[in-house]
């Protein structure tokens, strides 16, 4: 049995989360050492870095503050394990969040450069742009 093209393991992941994927659904694209790098963005403006289990973690909960979550990929290319995606990420808010309330859509424009080995997902460094309600 041949493992998926990495490009096909990300979109699975993308199309998994909005399919309102908890962590359950989407832990078979993670591998165990997985590590999620955000740079600084309106949300974190530390960025952040997350182990596999605090990413599934968040999935877990995810529902309870967005909804609806899509991804309209612009771009993606593939080199070797080395997967680079754009797209705009789009969400309902559930709850009140700064910069959005309960209700409103929030959106972003992101690049994510993903590293797939044996079928999965062992690294993802995410540079999201947040658009802010007018």
């Amino acid at each position: 049995m041949t493992s998926p093209k990495p490009v096909d393991v990300v979109l699975g992941l993308l199309r998994t989360i909005e399919a309102g994927g908890g962590a359950e659904a989407i832990a078979p694209f993670l591998a165990e050492d997985y590590v999620l790098t955000e740079a600084p963005h309106l949300l974190a403006p530390e960025g952040s870095t997350r182990t596999r289990a605090q990413v599934l973690d968040g999935a877990e909960h995810s529902g309870e503050i967005v909804s609806g979550q899509h991804f309209e990929v612009r771009r993606s290319t593939c080199e070797g394990g080395r997967v680079v995606v754009e797209a705009d990420w789009s969400a309902t808010v559930l709850m009140d969040l700064p910069h959005w309330d309960k209700g409103d859509e929030i959106r972003a424009r992101t690049a994510s450069v993903f590293e797939v080995r044996d079928g999965r997902i062992n690294s993802q460094h995410s540079y999201d742009c947040y658009y802010t309600p007018r």
